[in-house]
């Protein structure tokens, strides 16, 4: 038995009469650890077990080290993850709950990655939170899924931090016959890194982060998600921090789930009818789904947006 569950297909009869053409949702919110990261993290860490790996380590204070977490307390293997001074009290607190031992270094990701690398020994595995092929062939899984449901969307819409979720998914079409079908990745305004890398036609790595959907806060996206833009339709989408936030506040009220704003951002697009819809009748939104915000943290974040 794999470490995710299969998670539900839904039409949304709401965001379809919202949006002007047939919503699908892949709720992936509704994986143990709350969000999608479990796919590529649990098959790395049962593929790592395999190998004779002792421990995981690894380094986010978000939904990969969650998962990362989870991986571990079901495989009975200890983690470490380390996580920077930035991770809320909350992901942090989740992360213990899990058995994960938690140390905190650096006041980014970047600097909390150099101490996890620094800490894998010859009987460890480290488990990257984004760009791993391993990651990669776990996500794909959520396409198998919806092929074997009998749905061909005419788009993917998927949010997009470090390319983890953009690769996956992307291999997954590949897998399954669907090259041709496009992916509209899509970020907040302050963490655009995948939009600063289709710019340049290569990575390239921000001077800053300046977006609450941290879980979209990779200054600088993996290879492989600029390879697959090169090779395949994907297009750039760009939405407010405003725009996300609301749609999590929507989201909620319609469906009863609550995602992070990095999910925010993708379930934008249906809500606001963005123009970027335009040409597809049936549009796959991943709810890729989050569990470090909570409802009031949303609405606090909302009302700083406001004029």
């Amino acid at each position: 038995m794999p470490l995710h569950i299969q998670t539900p297909l839904v039409e949304s009869h709401r965001l379809s009469l919202l949006s002007g053409r047939s919503v699908w949702l892949k709720l992936d919110a509704l994986q143990v650890p709350g969000s999608f990261k479990i796919r590529g993290v649990g098959f790395a860490c049962e593929t790592h077990a395999r190998r004779g790996a002792r421990r995981f380590v690894s380094s986010s204070g978000g939904n990969a080290g969650l998962a990362v977490a989870y991986a571990g307390r079901r495989l009975a293997i200890p983690v470490t993850v380390v996580v920077p001074e930035t991770a809320t009290e909350t992901a942090k607190e989740l992360l213990r709950l899990e058995g994960a031992e938690v140390l905190v270094h650096g006041a980014s990701w970047q600097e909390a990655n150099g101490l996890a690398l620094s800490l894998v020994g010859a009987d460890d595995a480290f488990v990257h939170p984004f760009d791993d092929p391993l990651l990669w062939q776990g996500h794909a899984t959520m396409i198998d899924e919806v092929a074997q449901a009998g749905l061909k969307p005419d788009a993917v819409v998927l949010s997009v931090g470090g390319g983890g979720l953009l690769s996956g998914v992307a291999e997954g079409l590949q897998r399954n016959g669907w090259a041709g079908v496009p992916i509209l990745a899509v970020e907040t305004a302050g963490a655009a890194s995948f939009r600063a890398a289709t710019e340049a036609g290569r990575p390239v790595e921000l001077a800053r982060l300046a977006s609450i959907a941290s879980s979209l806060g990779a200054k600088r996206v993996c290879d492989q998600a600029v390879r697959w833009w090169q090779q395949r339709p994907i297009r750039s989408v760009v939405v407010s921090d405003a725009s996300a936030l609301a749609a999590c506040e929507r989201f909620l009220a319609d469906h009863r789930l609550l995602v992070e704003p990095a999910c925010g951002a993708s379930l934008a697009l249906a809500y606001e009818a963005a123009p970027e819809l335009e040409g597809f009748e049936t549009v796959l939104v991943v709810v890729c789904g989050g569990a470090t915000a909570s409802i009031d943290q949303i609405r606090q974040w909302s009302q700083q947006q406001q004029p």
